[in-house]
């Protein structure tokens, strides 16, 4: 059958705006977006049809500040028809992304793009949230995302009103948050960020799925992940996670150093706590090629000591080298727990995630979000291994980070809806980044 029976409408903006399809995606699917402004009398060569499509006149009066807005070829309506639909293709999936000017997801937006965290055939749509300041920034990341002719992205939309970035999100990444200024006192950090995440808890539970998965990386990201999901009653709390995936890569990777081995040989590696420099590298659980690391490196010093605090002192080290905080490394970290929760875990090993504490097995104390060694059949979901050792340094340890996080948690009580906020925070425990 020709490439033109498949196709009975096709109205576009620029000749090339199908060249990214490729004629063996011949499926039935509608998108529609607000486009951009055209000029009078218009008209196009349509890249898979020899007949010529007459762009219909558009005028665009609104405000683009007040709503979302679509960018190039992006910014269309068109119909594409077929017998039926692709078979080897999944049904497209909404992933939202705040901060989306940012270093971060300058990494991390053509990640997504390339099918490199979904699969080479999920196709997706990236809603991009920024602010009033971002959005011309934000024009240009859809710029480049365009002219990067990713075949899996169907749909790309900016806006600055979180309410409407966020409506059918299946998944939200939750970058975008205030950086910490000299002299600012962490408790402040808290309430500035806390408000942000407060808002967008909101607006997730207004119109978001009400399976979105949530993954929150704007620091500090733990208590900020508590603050969303106590703001969002309709989504399960346990599909809210802070980000420690990139504390268990920074904690293999000194491990395979230290042993003379290539990272991949490190395995059951659990971060747990909170994400700041009370967070515990869990050596007693971990493995180097299936066997205890401690049978491995027998020098118990370096591991309490020298080892535990290079993971906890590494993203300061880090923006002191480099002047700024870790963005495509944490780009990569948060590729690495996306796939965590969307491919099965391999047999016996485990992976490192920020959940909601409510019924764990570890003993700690519930109605927190604390870093803990999870599971995953690939279905988005996870269950908590309940397999693991403790001993005296590790539950040590383990209380210190856990009074941190309840101390946030008293901190922000005024934005969970559980009364005055009380601060007495136990120290000031530089979170990496948040100079």
């Amino acid at each position: 059958m020709a490439v033109a029976d498949f196709y009975t409408k096709i109205n576009l903006q620029y000749s090339s705006q199908l060249s990214y399809v490729s004629t063996r995606l011949s499926y039935s699917r509608r998108v529609s977006l607000r486009p951009l402004p055209r000029p009078h009398n218009s008209r196009i060569c349509c890249s898979v049809t020899s007949k010529e499509a007459q762009a219909p006149v558009f005028v665009n009066t609104e405000d683009p500040r007040k709503k979302p807005d679509c960018y190039g070829v992006f910014c269309l309506t068109y119909d594409l028809t077929a017998e039926e639909e692709t078979k080897s293709w999944k049904k497209l999936i909404n992933i939202a992304v705040s901060g989306a000017a940012g270093m971060i997801s300058n990494h991390l937006l053509f990640k997504l793009a390339s099918g490199e965290v979904f699969g080479p055939d999920q196709p997706i749509s990236l809603k991009l949230l920024g602010s009033e300041r971002s959005l011309q920034a934000l024009e240009g990341v859809a710029m480049e995302l365009e002219d990067s002719l990713f075949p899996l992205l169907r749909e790309v939309s900016i806006g600055i009103d979180s309410y409407e970035v966020f409506q059918d999100a299946d998944w939200a990444l939750l970058i975008g948050a205030k950086p910490r200024g000299p002299g600012m006192e962490r408790a402040g950090l808290l309430d500035i960020n806390g408000q942000i995440f407060a808002e967008q808890g909101k607006a997730l539970n207004a119109v978001a799925s009400r399976n979105v998965k949530v993954i929150v990386v704007g620091n500090p990201c733990n208590t900020n992940a508590l603050i969303c999901l106590k703001n969002a009653p309709d989504i399960p709390a346990k599909n809210f996670h802070a980000l420690t995936r990139l504390d268990e890569n920074r904690a293999k990777c000194q491990l395979a150093l230290k042993a003379g081995v290539f990272y991949d040989k490190v395995s059951n590696m659990t971060i747990w706590g909170n994400h700041s420099t009370t967070q515990v590298p869990d050596f007693l659980n971990a493995k180097i090629n299936g066997i205890p690391v401690k049978e491995v490196i027998k020098d118990t010093k370096w591991l309490e000591e020298e080892f535990t605090e290079m993971v906890q002192m590494r993203g300061g080290i880090l923006i002191k080298k480099w002047g700024r905080s870790s963005a495509a490394s944490t780009a990569v970290s948060i590729v690495d727990a996306i796939r965590s929760l969307v491919t099965p875990t391999p047999e016996g090993d485990w992976f490192s995630s920020g959940v909601y504490t409510a019924g764990n097995p570890y003993g700690i104390e519930e109605d927190i979000v604390f870093s803990m060694p999870c599971r995953s059949k690939g279905d988005g979901d996870y269950e908590l291994v309940e397999d693991v050792i403790f001993d005296d340094f590790l539950r040590s340890r383990i209380k210190k980070t856990e009074a941190e996080l309840l101390a946030e948690k008293r901190c922000v009580a005024h934005l969970t809806g559980e009364g005055i906020a009380v601060c007495d925070l136990p120290g000031d425990t530089m979170l990496p980044g948040e100079m």
